[in-house]
């Protein structure tokens, strides 16, 4: 008797430990400003040990939620000194880190870079199923998709260049393209992907109409664009620019570009 009596003894404290395992709460780091506003708006604050050196940063879209949450430098050391069950990224960290932290256990979700509407539903719905948070991204897809619908065909096709402070514009295939087109606007960029504009040529034949991006945040650094910008890129804007989108939309494929979209439909008046 006594020994299947230790048997039984020891299957029940297997048992509990197996149980006690499973029901410790996650713990969450984010490696990069991206990841930070997906972890930041689907995981309870409890479980998030970690979260970029950048989640505080004027162009950090939470980055009110941020505050009083530990950042830490996407490194091997300062990561695992986390002890994370679960890292969430969209550019943070190279692959050595990737890698380091999925050979110790560690779950690494990759956000996808999204080009399109579909493409950031997708990315909501990939992160919150990694958390377990489905109601929680389900939610962050409807209010985008309410704020889409309410400014959907605003511009009824007016046409527009969009323009950053760093002297790029974006044509088709990319996000802003379709923040724009959602917008009732024709984007103006001829082509696909990034491309930088001729100032000369900017000056010389002007569009009808400006998206501006990125203009809030660090423009002196751009300072091509911030010198012009005194002269005769102020001419050209003055008068052109529909709407000045902030960098804290902008940066991430994530469901608040339909902020974007909201702020270029409301220009219209």
């Amino acid at each position: 008797m006594p020994a299947p009596v230790c048997l039984s003894l020891g299957a029940v404290l297997a048992a509990c430990v197996a149980t006690s395992a499973l029901a410790a709460p996650p713990r969450i780091v984010s490696l990069d400003q991206c990841a930070d506003q997906y972890v930041l708006a689907l995981e309870p604050r409890a479980d998030i040990v970690g979260l970029s050196t950048r989640a505080r940063n004027t162009d950090s879209y939470l980055a009110g939620q941020a505050r009083g949450l530990p950042r830490r430098r996407a490194t091997t050391e300062s990561i695992l000194a986390a002890r994370p069950t679960i890292a969430v990224r969209y550019w943070g960290g190279d692959p050595r880190l990737v890698a380091d932290l999925r050979r110790r256990g560690v779950k690494v979700v990759e956000i996808d870079d999204a080009i399109d509407f579909p493409g950031v539903r997708a990315n909501v719905r990939k992160v919150a199923a990694a958390l377990d948070r489905h109601s929680t991204g389900e939610g962050l897809i409807a209010a985008m998709d309410a704020r889409l619908a309410a400014s959907a065909g605003a511009w009824r096709g007016a046409g527009a260049l969009y323009l950053t402070s760093g002297g790029d514009t974006s044509a088709g295939g990319t996000l802003i393209d379709a923040m724009m087109r959602a917008a009732g606007l024709t984007n103006l960029a001829p082509g696909q992907g990034w491309r930088a504009v001729s100032l000369e040529r900017l000056v010389l034949s002007p569009p009808s109409a400006i998206v501006e991006g990125f203009f809030d945040v660090a423009a002196d650094a751009y300072w091509r664009w911030s010198i012009a910008r005194q002269g005769a890129l102020r001419r050209v804007t003055a008068h052109r620019t529909l709407v000045a989108l902030p960098g804290a939309i902008l940066g991430c494929p994530a469901w608040f570009a339909a902020d974007g979209t909201s702020a270029i439909a409301r220009a219209k008046g």
